[in-house]
């Protein structure tokens, strides 16, 4: 079974955690076998630029010691052969359509997502 997972909250308990739990989700359950894909959309498509740097997070006195490194949890999830797509107009939207990208997204457009959408058996949107 082919799954296509929406990522469309961005950052979701990368305090607590330091990893997306989608993107450390999907990488657990890649590793067991199954057959899944990312795309990015709305917020969540920061996750596919490159060279972002959260080590100087601070809340008041506290100061995050394990920051997320989303970019790299990305480049982990391609090079275990997880296809990661990234919404162009979410991109352009939120100041990022020139920004440079995780090498191996792929920017898709709205109007080619049904297409997209039509090679899996499931869809799962978080």
């Amino acid at each position: 079974m082919k799954v296509l997972q929406i990522v469309e909250s961005a950052y979701r308990a990368t305090i607590e955690e330091q990893d997306d739990t989608i993107l450390w989700l999907t990488q657990a359950m890649r590793g067991a076998g199954a057959d899944l894909d990312v795309l990015l959309r709305a917020n969540a498509v920061n996750y596919a630029i490159a060279g972002q740097d959260a080590s100087g997070l601070a809340f008041g006195d506290w100061t995050q010691t394990q920051p997320p490194n989303i970019p790299d949890d990305v480049a982990r999830l391609i090079g275990k052969g997880v296809a990661i797509y990234a919404v162009a107009e979410d991109l352009a939207d939120r100041g990022l359509g020139d920004a440079r990208m995780v090498d191996g997204v792929e920017r898709v457009g709205r109007a080619t997502l049904p297409r997209l959408m039509g090679g899996y058996d499931q869809i799962w949107h978080w």
